[in-house]
C-alpha cells in the first residue's frame, strides 16, 4: 500500500489494457486504444491518480514513456495486428527536454511499424502555445505515425484544437454518446460534427457506446467508428473478434439472406466411407480401383472423425519404404483430422464464408445430421459456388434497383414460409410521411438518397436468423420480425430516422421545421419534415392462409399509424376473425382491437 509513484517507475509496475475500437460499417475491429493501470494493491491502480500524482511530482515524462514501453511490449506480444492507439500528454509531446526519438525506438525494439499507431493526444489542459504543438505533432507525422483528438467536447478549446493540428482521428466525449436515442440535441450535435469530419477527412471514434440502441443511433448517424462497453471492456487479453456483431453492419447481412432457407442439406452427395481401423493398403487399392473417387470420409460410430483424399494418400504411399513399412498400419494414422464438417441446416452462405475463412483449398466439406451428427454426404465446393450464384441471380433479378433489397415475389415467398412453418411472427409495415412533397420540392435524387437512407436503417433493425427486410417499391418498406423485441426494435427504428431528417434540408427548410410548397391540388401548402409511420400486425399461426392476406392487413394498419401526427407506431390488436376497418375505430379506447402505442417521438 505504500508505493510510491518512484517506486512505480523505477520498478516498471505498469500493466497494459486494450480495449477494441470498431469500424461501424462493418463491425470488425480496427484497433485497440492502449491503457495502463497501476499496481493493483495501491492507491496508484486508477490511471487518474497515477498521471496527477506524476504531475504534481514532476515525474510526468518518466511515467508517459513508460507507459508507452508497456503498452508496446503487450501490444507485440498478444499480436493484436491492428491500429494501436496511444494515450500521450501534449505537455509530454511539447517537451523541447524530450529525447527525439524515443518512442521510434521502443517500436523498433517490439517490432512494431509507426504506421500502425496513432498518437492520440490527451486533453487534460489547455495548449499553451499551438505552434510549438504543431512542430511536434508534424515530426510524428514524419515518421509515419497519425493523429488522433481524445475527447471532443469534453475539454479545453476542442474545435479550435482540432483546427490547429488537423488530427486524422477525432474522438467524441461519451457525453454526446450516453442516451443518444433519447435526445434530440445530442443527435443534432453529432450530425454536424459528422458533417465537418466528412469535409475535413478526418475519421470520427463515438466513444462510451455502451447499449444496443446507443450503437444503433450512432450507426444511423453514419459515425466511422465506435468504442465502449457495449463492444469489450478493456482487458489485458481483447478480443479478436467481435462475433456477436457478424452479419449486423455493411450491406444486406449474409446471415438474414432472403434465400436463408437453402441449407446444406440439399448438397449432400452420396459417398463411399472408411473407417480409422482400414489399413492404407485396402484405401490404395480402393482409390485405385475407382478412378472418379476424389475422397473417403473416416467415420467412427458413423460420424465424421476424419478424411482421406485421393491425391494426398496416392502421393504419399508412392513414397519410398512407405508401402513395405506401413501397408498394414491403421487409416487412422494417415487421414486428417480436421476436415470441415457442417450440418445439414447451415444456410449456403454461412458455408461459404467458412470455407472462405478457412482457405485451405479445399474442394470438399462434410454434411451431417443437425440433430445427431451422423454423416449425411459429401458437399463439393463447385455445386456450393453453383447454387450461391444461381440464388444471386435470382435475388438481383427481383431486388429493388434502388436500394438492393428484396422485392414483391421474395416478401411473398418469405411470408409464405413462415406461414407453412406454423411460426408467430410480426409484420411491420414501413411507409414515409410527406414524401412526395420532398421530392417534389427537392427532386429525385434528394427523393433517392432519403429512400437509401431507410434502406440502410432498416438493415440494422433485424436480430434474429430469420428476421427479414423487403422494400415494396417507393418509399413502402416491410420487415418481417421472428422474435419477442419487435416493439424494441420498431422503436428504435423511428429513433434512429428522426436523427437522419434533418440532415435531409437545407439549413432554410430545416429551421421552418418543414417546407413551402404546393400539394396535389396545386394548392400552397406547408408540410412538416419527414416522418415515418409504421403499422404493426402479430401473425399468430392459422390467423392467416397466404401472405396476400397479411399484404392487405398490412397496409390497413399502416394507414392507421399514418393518420397519426410524426413518428408513429400503432399495432394491429384484431382477433384473427376480426376484418374491415371497423375493427380499428374503437381502437383508441382500452380494451379494443388496436392501440396506438407511438405519436410522436
Amino acid at each position: 500500500m505504500g508505493t510510491s509513484i518512484d517506486d512505480i517507475i523505477a520498478r516498471g509496475q505498469l500493466h497494459a489494457l486494450f480495449q477494441p475500437i470498431v469500424a461501424m460499417d462493418s463491425g470488425q475491429i480496427m484497433g485497440y486504444e492502449g491503457l495502463v493501470r497501476g499496481p493493483s494493491d495501491s492507491q496508484w491502480h486508477a490511471p487518474q491518480k497515477l498521471l496527477a500524482e506524476a504531475a504534481r511530482l514532476g515525474r510526468l515524462f518518466d511515467l508517459d514513456i513508460l507507459c508507452r514501453r508497456v503498452i508496446l511490449q503487450r501490444y507485440a506480444e498478444l499480436g493484436l495486428g491492428r491500429r494501436l492507439f496511444l494515450n500521450i500528454n501534449p505537455d509530454v509531446l511539447t517537451d523541447r527536454n524530450a529525447v527525439r526519438g524515443m518512442t521510434l525506438q521502443a517500436l523498433q525494439e517490439t517490432g512494431i511499424a509507426p504506421e500502425q499507431v496513432v498518437i492520440e493526444l490527451t486533453e487534460q489542459q489547455p495548449i499553451a502555445d499551438y505552434g510549438i504543438m504543431r512542430e511536434a505533432v508534424n515530426h510524428y507525422r514524419n515518421m509515419g505515425f497519425s493523429i488522433a483528438l481524445d475527447d471532443l467536447g469534453a475539454g479545453y478549446s476542442s474545435l479550435r484544437h482540432w483546427s490547429e493540428l488537423a488530427p486524422d482521428y477525432v474522438k467524441i466525449d461519451m457525453h454526446f454518446v450516453q442516451n443518444v436515442h433519447k435526445d434530440e440535441i445530442k443527435r443534432h450535435f453529432l450530425h454536424s460534427i459528422r458533417e465537418i469530419a466528412h469535409s475535413l477527412g478526418t475519421r470520427l471514434i463515438a466513444e462510451g457506446i455502451e447499449t444496443e440502441a446507443e450503437y444503433e443511433v450512432i450507426r444511423a448517424l453514419e459515425i466511422p467508428c465506435g468504442q465502449g462497453y457495449y463492444f469489450a471492456r478493456p482487458a489485458a487479453d481483447p478480443p479478436r473478434s467481435l462475433h456477436f456483431l457478424r452479419g449486423q453492419a455493411g450491406g444486406f447481412p449474409v446471415s438474414r439472406s432472403p434465400f436463408r432457407h437453402a441449407m446444406a442439406g440439399e448438397l449432400a452427395r452420396r459417398n463411399p466411407v472408411a473407417t480409422p481401423d482400414q489399413t492404407l493398403g485396402d484405401t490404395v487399392a480402393r482409390f485405385q480401383a475407382a478412378s472418379d473417387l476424389r475422397c473417403l470420409p473416416v467415420l467412427e460410430d458413423g460420424r465424421p472423425v476424419g478424411i482421406v483424399r485421393r491425391s494426398e494418400i496416392l502421393t504419399l504411399y508412392s513414397q519410398r519404404f512407405t508401402r513395405e513399412l506401413h501397408d498394414r498400419s491403421p487409416l487412422r494414422f494417415f487421414m486428417k483430422r480436421d476436415p470441415l464438417v457442417v450440418p445439414e441446416d447451415q444456410p449456403l452462405e454461412e458455408v461459404s464464408a467458412r470455407i472462405t475463412h478457412k482457405a485451405t483449398g479445399e474442394e470438399e466439406f462434410l454434411i451431417v445430421s443437425a440433430t445427431d451428427g451422423r454423416f449425411l454426404g459429401v458437399g463439393w465446393l463447385l455445386e456450393l459456388l453453383q447454387r450461391i450464384t444461381d440464388l444471386q441471380v435470382r435475388y438481383a433479378r427481383y431486388a429493388n434497383p434502388l436500394t438492393q433489397l428484396p422485392g414483391n415475389v421474395p416478401i411473398g415467398e418469405h411470408l409464405d414460409r413462415l406461414l407453412q412453418e406454423g411460426r408467430p411472427f410480426t409484420v411491420a409495415y414501413c411507409d414515409l410521411d410527406h414524401f412526395k412533397p420532398f421530392n417534389d420540392h427537392y427532386g429525385y435524387a434528394r427523393g433517392d438518397r432519403v429512400i437509401r437512407a431507410l434502406g440502410d436503417l432498416l438493415r440494422a433493425v433485424p436480430r434474429e436468423p430469420d428476421d427479414f427486410i423487403g422494400h415494396v417499391g417507393g418509399d413502402d418498406f416491410i420487415l418481417v420480425l421472428t422474435g419477442p423485441d419487435w416493439d424494441r426494435q420498431c422503436r428504435s427504428l423511428l429513433g434512429a430516422f428522426e436523427a437522419r431528417v434533418p440532415g435531409f434540408y437545407d439549413d432554410r427548410d430545416r429551421l421552418a421545421g418543414g417546407i413551402a410548397t404546393r400539394d396535389r391540388q396545386g394548392r400552397q401548402a406547408f408540410f412538416p419534415l419527414l416522418s415515418l409511420s409504421i403499422g404493426v400486425v402479430p401473425v399468430q399461426p392459422g390467423a392467416f392462409e397466404s401472405h396476400l392476406e397479411i399484404a392487405q392487413r398490412a397496409g390497413e394498419v399502416k394507414g392507421q399509424a399514418k393518420a397519426q401526427p410524426g413518428n408513429s407506431l400503432f399495432v394491429d390488436r384484431r382477433s384473427p376473425a376480426a376484418g374491415g376497418l371497423d375493427a380499428f375505430f374503437p381502437a383508441l379506447q382500452p380494451g379494443h382491437a388496436g392501440s396506438l402505442l407511438s405519436g410522436s417521438l
